[in-house]
């Protein structure tokens, strides 16, 4: 059995069997919140960063993470959806936990998941379930603090239960539309559902559809509001081997030379946020030691966020899954690469919009290979390849029906029109495109 086109083991297959994930909502958190109760609120043993917003989630909560570890804190990550192994999701200090301590926990919980199921009318979904188990690994190791990400919206995630007294709203845009509204309105209003009463709010730059609702939703809960661009932000950054040199206003004072090994304003822009979040989290009035911040962002990684996998040509990997993540990927790869011929190989799932991804790829890409991974949820090369055709013409797309041959096509384009020091290759479309094609290459 797979999720994703990823085999799974045991676990993982138990799991599965309460698909839907990710993309399935039941509005309400009763099932979670009896778990929670059951377990004995776990989820209340140690105090959270909650993080929400369309794209820069998962980006963020791993500086957040590398910031507390640099203040000596042991954190607890939570976040989705993952690359290549289901412990990607569930880090303790940094790392992954390892198959048996999930397994083991899994089977702790599972009569108080037979429990729920038996007193609900429908079973528990997949991320409800891996959302307990996250909170019990946690509050059972334990740690100091939980950087917990939201699963999609807000307001009916399963992570909500936490009640966390410090958010991250990141850039809030049209995705999982209808499923959070087809408006920014509509979906900003279910991301500011994870702001409570009394909380501290660290509020990226935001549309202002969006803006309008989160602020009012602070307002009316009593909340703490930091703004990027007046209480914090981003002061100044300069492209530097293997990322950036950037200079940030925080909440208490402003750090300067901190070198982030990761790409594009945008990730800039998170840094600004994470060191805000961190900043409210410990709750001191004056500076933090700028020595452990610029050492914790010199930790951070980002796997398959513009990640370079090859060279000769330079090969990247880009887990880009909507139209306003591209945006931030073909500003990044004009910030940090001089590519003269770049080949993309595109890959959707079919709940996605692949038209607006790939209008936007179009002006930085000389050619694209359409293809599709091996989840069931993938959009069919087919449909893909039309679409591609209108947007790029005939004779910029090549068809694959496998991401392994795709790439290969796709480096062979790059290899014989331009010169091997500016020629590349960007493979994007999906977490899961991503997640398949950095097992490809690594191997």
């Amino acid at each position: 059995m797979t999720v994703d086109g990823t085999p799974l083991g045991p676990l993982q297959a138990a799991l599965a069997a309460r698909f839907p994930a990710e993309d399935h909502i039941v509005p309400d958190l009763d099932r979670i919140a009896m778990l929670c109760e059951l377990l004995g609120d776990p989820q209340k043993a140690f105090p959270s960063i909650h993080l929400t917003g369309t794209n820069g989630k998962t980006s963020t909560a791993r500086m957040v993470d590398a910031l507390l570890r640099s203040f000596g804190l042991r954190p607890g990550r939570y976040t989705s959806p993952h690359l290549e192994s289901l412990t990607e999701r569930i880090c303790l200090d940094g790392v992954p936990v390892d198959d048996v301590r999930l397994a083991e926990a899994y089977e702790e919980l599972r009569p108080y998941l037979e429990l729920v199921d038996s007193r609900s009318s429908e079973p528990m979904t997949f991320f409800e379930v891996l959302t307990g188990l996250a909170f019990a690994v946690f509050a059972d190791a334990p740690v100091d603090a939980g950087v917990i990400e939201v699963g999609v919206g807000g307001a009916w995630d399963a992570t909500n239960v936490l009640q966390a007294q410090t958010c991250v709203v990141l850039p809030v845009g049209l995705d999982h539309v209808p499923l959070l509204g087809t408006t920014l309105a509509e979906i900003a209003a279910q991301k500011a559902g994870i702001v409570h009463a009394g909380a501290t709010v660290v509020l990226a730059a935001q549309p202002p559809e969006a803006a309008e609702v989160l602020l009012r939703h602070c307002a009316e809960v009593g909340a703490t509001i930091a703004r990027e661009g007046l209480e914090f932000g981003v002061l100044g950054r300069a492209t530097a081997v293997g990322g950036q040199l950037v200079t940030l206003q925080g909440l208490t004072g402003v750090y300067e030379d901190v070198f982030l090994p990761l790409h594009g304003v945008h990730q800039a822009a998170n840094a600004a946020a994470a060191l805000a979040a961190v900043e409210a989290f410990l709750g001191g009035t004056g500076s933090l030691d700028p020595e452990a911040v610029r050492d914790g962002f010199a930790q951070v990684d980002a796997p398959g966020r513009l990640e370079v996998l090859r060279t000769s040509p330079t090969v990247l990997v880009d887990a880009g899954h909507n139209a306003a993540g591209m945006v931030a990927t073909v500003h990044a790869l004009t910030d940090a690469f001089a590519f003269t011929h770049l080949v993309g190989v595109v890959a959707v799932l079919g709940d996605k919009d692949a038209r607006g991804m790939l209008e936007v790829l179009e002006p930085a890409l000389s050619q694209v290979v359409v293809t599709q991974t091996r989840s069931p949820r993938a959009l069919p090369v087919d449909e893909l390849a039309e679409i591609a055709r209108d947007v790029f013409g005939e004779d910029r797309v090549a068809v694959e029906d496998g991401l392994d041959d795709a790439i290969d096509t796709a480096v062979s384009l790059s290899e014989q029109e331009a010169e091997l020091g500016s020629a590349g290759v960007l493979v994007t479309g999906s977490v899961v495109t991503a997640g398949e094609a950095r097992r490809l290459l690594k191997r």
